[in-house]
């Protein structure tokens, strides 16, 4: 094969121009309702205190307040926040939500995390930090984990009928 009986074939680039839509974009209908504005600058530049009524200062007061950590790592760095845990533990120790048992062989252990939470008074202030330990449940396979849920409910039918058979029978 000789370079003569290769030819470049030269193919034209036609540039479009970009098309803009020409109609006008307005919101959905379920969003005319309501404000949709974003600020572009922050809340503590833009609010003034004095300006803002009683209800709209807590609320804002919930935005610029104290963060709630994410991670038990950054819970575990302040005091208060370990204070809420163990205030957790102890609550659910004297509850005796659980025990200690050993793990059945083929088991899995269900893991668990931390949520956090800062509740505030009536008035916009820091009330206290809450700290709860809530159960991964929905790692568990059905017929895997466990084979049928079961929650009893007593009909006041059949409370009745129990009663009325107990006084009979004394």
């Amino acid at each position: 094969m000789n370079v003569e009986d290769e030819q470049e074939v030269m193919v034209p680039i036609i540039s479009q121009p970009r098309r803009n839509p020409l109609r006008v974009r307005q919101p959905p209908p379920r969003l005319q309702e309501y404000e949709t504005y974003v600020p572009r600058h922050p809340l503590g530049q833009t609010v003034f205190s004095n300006k803002v009524l009683s209800p709209h200062f807590i609320f804002l007061s919930k935005l610029s307040s104290e963060a709630e950590p994410r991670t038990f790592e950054e819970a575990n760095q302040s005091t208060v926040w370990r204070k809420a845990m163990h205030d957790e533990l102890k609550a659910l120790d004297d509850n005796k939500t659980w025990s200690f048992v050993k793990l059945p062989k083929g088991q899995k252990v269900v893991g668990a995390r931390w949520i956090y939470k800062i509740k505030l008074n009536s008035d916009g202030r820091i009330e206290r930090h809450k700290a709860r330990l809530v159960a991964h449940g929905f790692t568990q396979t059905f017929g895997v984990d466990y084979k049928e849920t079961f929650s009893p409910i007593a009909m006041m039918n059949i409370v009745r009928v129990l009663l009325s058979v107990a006084v009979n029978y004394g």
